[in-house]
């Protein structure tokens, strides 16, 4: 027999901390405390017998199902689908993109390929909503066989569940090589002590047992119990009395489905079938398992002995009543037979409403090579795509291509499938599927597209200095076959070159920007990809002057296509962390209101088309906007948002503007902590472009903290490489260091090479710059009116922080040439400045200056008030600008609930009552104290 209800409650002995646990998690929940827990262990070790102690104790609450099915790995979505199906009712509550996102991913409507992780904000609105009525207990079953796009939507929604009456409960089978539920509360489940086995089989047992026999079988069950129950079955009498009959050997796990297969084998033929059908059927769908039962000969009647023998039931949904009993109905039948029953299953299926289901039926039914069903397959990836389940696609296209005849058919789907397999995040299983189209004929152009291939994975697998060699390869191939994809190809190789900086040992920038001077020539009119190639390789092989006005026009370009929305394939290229993307060429070319713009616009972009992969990055682009316009709280909610949505997503964080903040603000020793951090984590990819950026934040810290010789040294370190997008901030860092610390040619000379830059292009922060750092090795009359023309320039700008060093600099100057009035003008301008930023060291360098004319300031806080925690922070400014609570929830990844939650102990801490106080009281938290 199998684990029965009353088996399941035997098999709850021993378990009385763990049953606590639950209960007190169910108190939780009913307290409007979200749950989450990850019931850890092997099989038959008691993970489904806690969480039917659990539903079973959940009274007055609403309980959802789902089952990780190991044959439904592939199929994106289904575990999700299952869970959520039957609340779907509830999604007419949720904001459109979110209602959308679902619909399309769960097949109900078609649209646009759905971003995973709007679909996960989506999964938890709907959550939050139904739990609104009644607390909700989510279970999952077997959660190590969820396929991947569902395990990183619950996953997601975990780490953001908090003030919702919602549990999340995953059972999960170890051993587990998947690290998606690291960091989850977890309750493992180990095996039974001796006494409580012991106990378990009294109960299991009744009369008297041999005492050879119970020891052998505690012995052998090593604590499992559902092993020792399965064992205890079908004991005849002579083995009660003395153990004649030797047991299986072997693990516990093993021995159960061992167990089950032989319970299987006892029933009748057609119930046998039965249960393979339903095994084979993993949605649970009672009429289609049912319709393929009519067409495979087996009538109703075969229900009742798999039902009797405790191992199924057939009722609104067929359900196993443990997970390793459709793992054993279905390995209990040869080969030939599963193909029948998939066949058949299949056949019911309906093309239209589940056309992917049944191809992957006719998958598994085909016998040798079939084009229609790779056909079926292939179709089914597009759709998978579409619905964003890229993984589930690069299972059909995978699939696809075992069963494609013709050989060159066969290599273009591996290829399609290598390329699917990339963007899925599995660089190894690409590069087995190149091998494989390699295997059959491929023309010239897929040649390419391979070598393309090859060295993207290359790039992510270990950031190989190879990349750049390899991607040079490809795009000469693909000038003849593919000039657009040829071009692209070029701008990567770039890229890579760029990325490696001083660390590259193949390829440098210049001689692949050299190799892209023979790219073919842009199409009519040239895409903004087109122009940004055409200037960036301009700008490395001619000098910075002659690709001013090439990337002037890129730049331009991109700002056109970003205000249309286009989502094309330049557009793209907003979100790239690649270091010749539109953002930082705008830094590079000190243009502040494009580099605003095209921030601005990535971040736009990717919210509106719920495009949360790539948000992080956009946010990160603008938080460094936001940085220099002296905006340090925003910059710092921007990073901290790219930075929840990394670690909900598993992806990893983006480090470097974080850095810039914490040197900026000053703070000497974190700052340090996180630069030497950062310098062995840029050593360890191959980063050399983060070693240049980091010498120029190391300067940017010194020269605020006035330690110049250090400050020296960082900016020279920055310096050495011409590293793009911020080379010209160091060298203005140098000059202020060199000046400072008497190195006077030095700053000349860095002086010369700035002017020549900031000259060309030509914007008020650029020639700002150039007047302030010129001001530093100039005297008299010469020095006092560079500081003015600095200060007017910059006030021109965005780049606040710049203005406010501007000040400080011309009130140093100023006090040292004894104009203490006027030099008391600009250091109290700089001080009320930095302090408001948050630039603690260079407003310290201001409050000593100010204390050396004999004027006295107070510090000023920029604590949070009253412990205001991050979070409850970046929601009480979006309230305060007037978001509602869904349009907090949306922006922050947590659900409306949750966001509430927060208001509510803002309003607490700060003292007030509505939202209309808000801004007033947020903006006391930046008042002087004294």
């Amino acid at each position: 027999m199998g684990m029965s209800r009353l088996d399941r409650g035997v098999a709850l002995r021993g378990r009385a901390r763990e049953c606590e646990a639950l209960d007190r998690l169910l108190d939780g929940v009913r307290s409007r405390r979200s749950q989450v827990l990850v019931v850890r262990g092997e099989p038959g070790i008691g993970k489904t017998a806690l969480l039917e102690y659990l539903a079973g104790a959940a009274s007055g609450c609403r309980v959802a199902r789902a089952s990780g099915i190991e044959s439904e790995m592939e199929l994106a979505y289904a575990g999700l689908h299952q869970l959520c199906a039957p609340m779907l009712d509830r999604a007419g509550r949720l904001a459109a993109p979110q209602r959308n996102a679902l619909q399309t991913a769960f097949g109900l409507s078609e649209g646009r390929q759905p971003d995973r992780f709007l679909l996960s904000l989506a999964v938890l609105s709907l959550l939050s909503a139904v739990a609104e009525k009644q607390p909700l207990i989510c279970l999952v079953d077997d959660a190590q066989w969820l396929d991947g796009a569902s395990r990183q939507a619950l996953v997601f929604v975990a780490r953001r569940l908090f003030a919702e009456s919602v549990a999340l409960l995953f059972a999960v089978r170890e051993p587990d090589d998947s690290q998606e539920f690291a960091g989850l509360p977890g309750l493992p489940l180990g095996p039974l002590s001796e006494g409580d086995a012991r106990r378990l089989l009294e109960v299991a047992i009744p009369g008297r047992l041999d005492e050879r026999v119970e020891d052998r079988i505690v012995a052998e069950t090593r604590g499992n119990p559902l092993a020792l129950l399965e064992l205890s079955r079908g004991l005849a009498g002579s083995d009660l009395a003395g153990g004649y009959a030797a047991p299986d050997a072997g693990q516990g796990p093993s021995l159960i489905e061992h167990r089950f297969q032989q319970q299987i084998q006892c029933l009748p033929a057609d119930s046998q079938r039965l249960l393979l059908a339903a095994a084979a059927e993993p949605l649970g769908d009672i009429g289609l398992l049912w319709r393929a039962a009519e067409l495979l000969g087996i009538g109703t009647d075969a229900a009742a002995p798999a039902e009797t023998a405790g191992l199924v039931e057939f009722r609104g949904r067929v359900r196993f009543l443990h997970p390793l009993v459709r793992s054993a109905a279905y390995r209990a039948r040869p080969l030939p037979e599963r193909r029948d029953i998939h066949r058949a299953l299949a056949a019911v299926t309906d093309p239209n409403t589940d056309p992917d289901r049944r191809a992957w039926h006719r998958a598994l039914a085909a016998v040798g090579l079939d084009e229609g069903v790779a056909g079926e397959l292939e179709a089914a990836a597009h759709r998978a795509q579409a619905r964003g389940g890229i993984g589930a696609a690069a299972a059909f296209l995978e699939c696809a291509s075992r069963l494609t005849p013709d050989a060159a058919q066969r290599s273009a789907r591996s290829l399609a499938a290598a390329e699917a397999k990339f963007e899925a995040g599995a660089p190894e299983a690409a590069y087995e599927l190149l091998a494989a189209a390699e295997v059959g004929p491929v023309d010239e152009r897929q040649r390419a597209q391979l070598a393309r291939l090859r060295a993207r994975i290359a790039f992510a697998r270990n950031r190989s200095s190879q990349a750049s060699e390899l991607l040079l390869d490809a795009a000469r191939r693909l000038e003849s076959l593919d000039p657009a994809m040829a071009r692209e190809t070029y701008l990567e190789a770039i890229g890579t070159a760029v990325f490696a900086g001083r660390l590259g040992d193949r390829v440098g920038v210049h001689e692949a920007a050299d190799a892209a001077l023979g790219a073919p020539p842009a199409p009519e009119p040239p895409r903004a990809i087109d122009l940004l190639l055409d200037g960036v390789t301009t700008r490395i092989t001619a000098g910075y002057l002659a690709g001013v006005v090439p990337l002037k026009r890129a730049l331009l370009a991109f700002r056109k296509e970003a205000d249309r929305g286009d989502p094309g394939a330049s557009v793209r290229w907003l979100f790239t962390a690649c270091p010749v993307a539109p953002e930082p060429i705008a830094a590079e070319l000190w243009d502040d209101e494009t580099w605003h713009y095209l921030a601005a616009s990535a971040v736009r972009l990717s919210r509106d088309a719920g495009a949360l992969a790539i948000l992080p990055l956009a946010l990160c682009y603008r938080a460094g906007v936001l940085l220099h316009a002296g905006e340090f709280a925003g910059s710092a909610a921007d990073i901290e948002e790219a930075n929840a949505i990394a670690a909900a997503t598993g992806s990893a964080p983006f480090p470097y503007t974080t850095l810039m903040l914490a040197s900026w603000q000053g703070r000497e020793m974190p700052a340090l902590r996180l630069l030497e951090q950062g310098a062995r984590d840029a050593s360890t990819r191959g980063d050399g472009r983060a070693i240049g950026l980091i010498g120029y934040v190391r300067a940017v810290l010194h020269n605020g903290l006035g330690q110049y010789p250090a400050a020296l040294a960082g900016a020279q370190q920055a310096c050495r490489h011409e590293d793009l997008g911020f080379y010209g901030w160091a060298l203005a860092e140098l000059i202020e260091a060199a000046a400072r610390s008497g190195a006077q040619d030095t700053a000349a000379t860095s002086l010369r090479e700035l002017e020549t830059r900031t000259r060309a292009a030509g914007s008020d922060w650029a020639l700002g710059m150039l007047a302030r750092s010129s001001a530093l090795v100039t005297d008299g009359d010469a020095a006092d009116a560079l500081y003015r023309e600095a200060i007017e320039r910059l006030s021109r700008s965005r780049m606040a922080v710049h203005l406010a060093r501007a000040h400080l600099l011309y009130g140093e100057w100023l006090r040292r040439e004894n104009r203490r009035v006027d030099a008391r003008a600009q250091l109290k301008t700089a001080h009320e400045m930095l302090s408001g930023f948050g630039a603690e060291a260079f407003a310290e360098r201001a409050r000593h200056e100010l204390a050396a004319t004999g004027e006295t300031v107070t510090k000023r806080s920029v604590e949070r008030h009253d412990g205001l925690t991050a979070q409850e922070a970046q929601v009480a400014w979006l309230a305060a600008d007037g978001r509602t609570n869904p349009e907090i929830a949306s922006q922050l990844f947590i659900s409306p609930r949750t966001a509430e939650y927060h208001l509510h102990k803002v309003f607490g801490k700060l003292g007030i009552s509505s939202r209309r106080d808000l801004r007033r009281a947020m903006s006391r938290e930046l008042a002087p104290t004294a």
